[in-house]
């Protein structure tokens, strides 16, 4: 049983009265041991304990105890004191130190109290944070489940009714009409296209074991088809990850920076890399857009948070650089695991 964790669950007048007893077993100690042992330090011990598991006036309603405690065994073992004077420095002495134990063990209690409080703050935080960002994963892959088997199985049925329409116009030669419902047909099919992508932005990584790597490359070739610019990724070495979590998490990471560069940077040209060497693996997402300064500028800097916070749930470093040639370069190395199943079962 943890001891300090035991004390703490007594309640104060049980804990003054282990105080009290530490205090007569000092006493007692004092007295037996004569005058040639000084015990005035060991009364310390129960004046702080009285304190770090009480309170402030159970430390001091102790250290006045104990000075009582010190004064009887000292009269009790014969002390004959040849001055005036050194009978009452004795005594002051030994009570100001008894009253400066106390003070200084209430000044370090609050300290360490403050400490406490601001440790459980942060943990509290921290796993609001990591509950936040559980829940936003858990909405969007939802809404990515909506939306690959609601919305683009109707487009894909509605485009299979427009191809339907277009044959039977044509065989009724009514050649314009048949030509606007070919047109529809196409727009459809494109929005079942742009709906899958969207899709699978929101539940980006499988649970395969080679799944970052190829959602990855699913997210270089959306963007490049659905933004109209050169985005291209690859992959060297082996990479493992330890759970989906932690590559859902890399991910994010990715495409945060990819929107920060065609948004804030208007960048034409993207590079995404994920080599791997040794024990360490690296992201990385280079453009050639503006430029850290302008698009920092222009960002109010909540996505860099989140990266960096990412970056961090997966025990990762996080850092954000200019290159010589332009752009701007995001990078965050992490360390690989082996993929295991218990893994897996946890994350999930």
């Amino acid at each position: 049983m943890n001891f300090p964790a035991f004390v703490y669950r007594q309640s104060s007048y049980a804990l003054l009265a282990e105080a009290l007893l530490l205090v007569l077993f000092c006493g007692t100690i004092d007295w037996l041991s004569g005058l040639e042992v000084s015990m005035s330090l060991f009364y310390g011990i129960p004046i702080m304990f009285a304190i770090w598991f009480g309170d402030r006036k159970s430390g001091l309603l102790v250290a006045i105890l104990c000075g009582i405690t010190w004064w009887w065994a000292d009269i009790l073992a014969g002390h004959v004191y040849s001055h005036v004077w050194v009978a009452t420095w004795e005594p002051a002495s030994c009570f100001g130190y008894f009253a400066f134990v106390a003070v200084g063990g209430a000044a370090l209690k609050e300290k360490h109290d403050a400490v406490r409080a601001r440790i459980a703050l942060l943990e509290h935080t921290q796993r609001l944070e990591r509950e936040i960002i559980e829940i936003s994963e858990r909405e969007q892959r939802r809404i990515g489940r909506d939306l690959h088997d609601g919305l683009c199985q109707y487009l894909a049925a509605i485009g299979c009714a427009a191809a339907t329409l277009r044959a039977d116009l044509l065989r009724q030669d009514l050649l314009e009409e048949a030509a606007v419902a070919e047109e529809l047909a196409e727009l459809l099919e494109k929005g079942v296209v742009q709906t899958r992508d969207l899709a699978r932005g929101l539940v980006p990584v499988p649970m395969e074991e080679d799944g970052l790597p190829f959602a990855l490359e699913g997210l270089a070739t959306s963007v490049a088809r659905l933004q109209n610019i050169d985005c291209s990724f690859r992959v060297q070495g082996e990479v493992k990850i330890g759970d989906t979590s932690a590559a859902t998490h890399l991910y994010r990471i990715a495409q945060e920076a990819i929107n920060n560069a065609t948004r804030q940077g208007h960048a034409n040209r993207i590079r995404i890399a994920l080599p791997a060497e040794g024990p360490l693996a690296t992201l990385s997402v280079a453009d050639n857009g503006h430029g850290l300064s302008r698009t920092a500028a222009e960002s109010p800097g909540l996505g860099l948070s989140i990266m960096r916070y990412r970056a961090r749930l997966v025990g990762g470093e996080f850092a954000m650089n200019e290159p010589d040639d332009g752009g701007t370069r995001v990078v965050c190395t992490f360390p690989q695991r082996e993929w295991s199943m218990e893994e897996e079962d946890a994350a999930a």
